[in-house]
């Protein structure tokens, strides 16, 4: 498969809402540098506690972001599609990964060095300010998951991390439109904060209401407004 033009890179980074505010020139001598990876689906990007020294576009398919625990599970931090960036606080302090990185599905991803970012970022205030306010989403973010875990029921959990997962995708719709959302039980098992076992016997009471399909590798949401009731 051919690897994206030269073009196409600078076009990516220029409808990016970070690397969008940088220079013309400074946009395409990023192009120049960046390079171009494929990952198969289940194939590891880089593991929590490894050197942060990059910065990734998704070009094709989507990424977990997940923080694996001694004993072998995972919690699910999000889920990165076509279009989006991840690894900015890499970026940032140069330390070691906070999660790990895997591809959902097929991936292509275009790898940006820290080396090559961090300068421009230092030229552009506005870029480090816009940085601080994803940071400050993020612990909110995980304030939430934290409270969802304590106080809501699995059904309120799982309809949330549902309907998170698909206005992620781009693929949800008002007025109870299908989404199709490609994840397995067992990732949504770990955003929503249950046993897969138990993720499974929800969907089923939801399939049979109507407000879910299943299928392999799928679940397609029927009924936008009566998840967002249980949220």
């Amino acid at each position: 498969m051919a690897g994206p033009t030269h073009a196409q890179k600078k076009d990516l980074f220029r409808s990016h809402y970070l690397l969008g505010r940088l220079d013309p020139e400074e946009i395409d001598a990023l192009a120049m540098r960046a390079r171009v990876e494929r990952y198969k689906a289940g194939q590891e990007i880089f593991a929590k506690g490894s050197p942060g020294r990059s910065m990734i576009a998704v070009l094709r398919g989507s990424v977990k972001i997940a923080s694996p625990s001694p004993a072998g599970k995972e919690i699910v931090l999000n889920i990165v599609h076509a279009g989006e960036i991840f690894g900015e606080i890499a970026v940032i302090d140069g330390e070691e990964r906070t999660a790990g990185a895997a591809a959902m599905t097929d991936c292509e991803l275009l790898v940006l060095d820290r080396r090559d970012v961090l300068p421009l970022f230092e030229r552009h205030p506005e870029i480090c300010l816009m940085l601080m306010q994803i940071l400050c989403r993020r612990l909110r973010r995980t304030s939430e998951q934290v409270e969802d875990v304590l106080f809501r029921s699995l059904a309120s959990r799982l309809a949330k991390a549902l309907l998170q997962v698909a206005g992620e995708a781009g693929r949800s719709q008002p007025g109870g439109a299908a989404a199709g959302l490609r994840l397995s039980q067992s990732e949504l098992a770990t955003l929503a904060g249950g046993s897969r076992e138990s993720i499974n016997k929800q969907l089923q009471v939801w399939h049979r209401a109507g407000l879910i399909a299943l299928s392999r590798g799928a679940i397609v949401i029927r009924n936008t407004a009566a998840l967002e009731r249980l949220v």
